[in-house]
């Protein structure tokens, strides 16, 4: 009876250590599985978000020289069809993320600054300039950077950028569904991250 007691506790023992054993590698990896999850979601995050306008103006360029002891006026002028392609872009593949397995959190530790870039294309009509007053480079180059200018300044006052920020928060969100749905918590300025209206705050 004793001998048959001391098997039982050794077999029980020895099922008992077999099943945590097979518990304990499960378990690790199934956090594996969802760390492996979690990086690949992001790193497809890290694509490019880019919101895109389209803008068209007509500029007038006028130039004018004195010469010869400003007894004669040399002039130039031309009318300027701007198109410009605007993108306002969130490169996140320079987000710096950190997991934690042990904690199961994944802590958002920056979020790159919008970069706005500006494709403009230039058609010139109406075209007049005097011999001693040329059109050369260098009045490209000022209609460029005029233009260019006044096509940002109208861009800071429009809602692109703030497009741009909701096309991120829509990114962020998967990131934040995914781990909500994995039981990992999100933290980004050392604040846990609980519903979508703290992501909508992130970046005003």
């Amino acid at each position: 009876m004793y001998k048959f007691i001391i098997g039982f506790m050794a077999a029980l023992l020895t099922v008992g250590g077999i099943w945590l054993l097979v518990d304990r590698k499960t378990q690790q990896q199934e956090l594996i599985a969802n760390t492996a999850m979690i990086q690949q979601q992001i790193e497809q995050v890290g694509k490019l978000i880019v919101t895109e306008a389209h803008y068209s103006q007509v500029f007038t360029y006028k130039n004018s020289q004195k010469l010869f002891l400003n007894l004669v006026s040399a002039n130039k002028k031309a009318m300027i069809l701007a198109k410009a392609k605007a993108t306002v872009e969130y490169d996140l593949r320079q987000m710096e993320t950190k997991i934690d397995e042990k904690s199961k959190t994944v802590t958002i530790v920056s979020i790159p600054e919008p970069v706005v870039n500006i494709y403009p294309e230039f058609e010139y009509y109406d075209v007049t300039q005097d011999y001693l007053n040329p059109f050369e480079g260098k009045d490209y180059n000022v209609i460029k950077s005029s233009i260019t200018s006044q096509f940002r300044k109208k861009i800071d006052e429009s809602d692109l950028k703030k497009d741009a920020n909701e096309r991120l928060i829509s990114e962020l969100l998967n990131i934040y569904i995914l781990t909500k749905s994995m039981g990992w918590t999100l933290v980004y300025d050392e604040m846990e991250i609980e519903n979508q209206e703290q992501l909508e705050n992130l970046k005003k």
